[in-house]
């Protein structure tokens, strides 16, 4: 691997532990408390998110093919990791006392570069342009030759049978795409920012743990899911802060099962 301007990571997969009762809990605590202690990224992630949300709006709506912010609504949790992904290292750096102002972690995230993480990264981006690509042709398959403006004055389309019944298989395919990269990445990512594996190994680790613990593991998706689609209601404003919290939480699973995860 490529040498970058940091203290050498400690080398291999550490010993993964048993999800505990109450991880989901304490991870939320500690992700909350590290976000109080260092807003700074938190903020600028959540405020990108939030504009880049509202650029969207305005360019479907301006398009007219408003269908497309239901799929960018379901994909989201696909590349919410990625966005909060320097949380992560704002987490990290808290927990080794060490300073985790802005410019700190951008610097960090900047010497990743020569590493893994954009491998993961960019298989996280091609899994949201494909299911875009496979919402839109369940979108043809049921609703393409209806007549609809929107979906704001074409609810009743959807409530059709045909909408109904595009509604649950979208939500399924969807379900599905959004599990597969939870499994892959709720531990993958920050196992490529604190330790030196490639990107293969830090995928089947987390994806075996997750399969190994699917129920506590599920239950903490569950959680991120809710949280963000509650954060989205508000105009998405709700991401200014929900967003850094669960990435700051993220961490924080990690950290309870990794060990040596500092």
């Amino acid at each position: 691997m490529q040498s970058h301007p940091y203290p050498a990571l400690p080398a291999g997969v550490p010993p993964f532990q048993t999800p505990q009762p109450g991880f989901v809990r304490r991870a939320l605590a500690a992700g909350w408390a590290d976000f109080r202690a260092a807003p700074g990224f938190g903020i600028l992630t959540g405020l990108g998110a939030v504009l880049a949300g509202w650029g969207l709006v305005g360019l479907t709506l301006w398009a007219g093919h408003t269908f497309w912010l239901i799929l960018a609504v379901f994909g989201f949790p696909l590349v919410a990791p990625l966005c909060a992904l320097g949380t992560y290292e704002v987490s990290r750096r808290i927990g080794m006392g060490r300073s985790a102002g802005v410019a700190d972690v951008l610097s960090r995230l900047r010497a990743e570069r020569g590493r893994q993480l954009p491998w993961l990264s960019m298989l996280m981006v091609v899994a949201l342009l494909f299911w875009f690509f496979l919402g839109h042709m369940i979108f043809a398959l049921f609703l393409g030759l209806k007549p609809m403006v929107n979906v704001t004055t074409s609810l009743d389309v959807f409530l059709s049978r045909d909408g109904l019944m595009m509604m649950a298989l979208g939500t399924a395919v969807g379900g599905v795409f959004a599990y597969i990269f939870f499994a892959m990445c709720v531990l993958g990512l920050p196992l490529l920012l604190a330790r030196e594996v490639d990107y293969m190994t830090a995928i089947l680790t987390s994806w075996g743990h997750v399969q190994t613990h699917f129920v506590p593991m599920l239950g903490w998706a569950c959680v991120i899911v809710v949280l963000l689609f509650l954060a989205m209601l508000p105009g998405l404003l709700g991401l200014i802060f929900v967003l850094p919290w669960l990435g700051h939480a993220s961490w924080h699973v990690y950290a309870q099962m990794a060990a040596g995860a500092r």
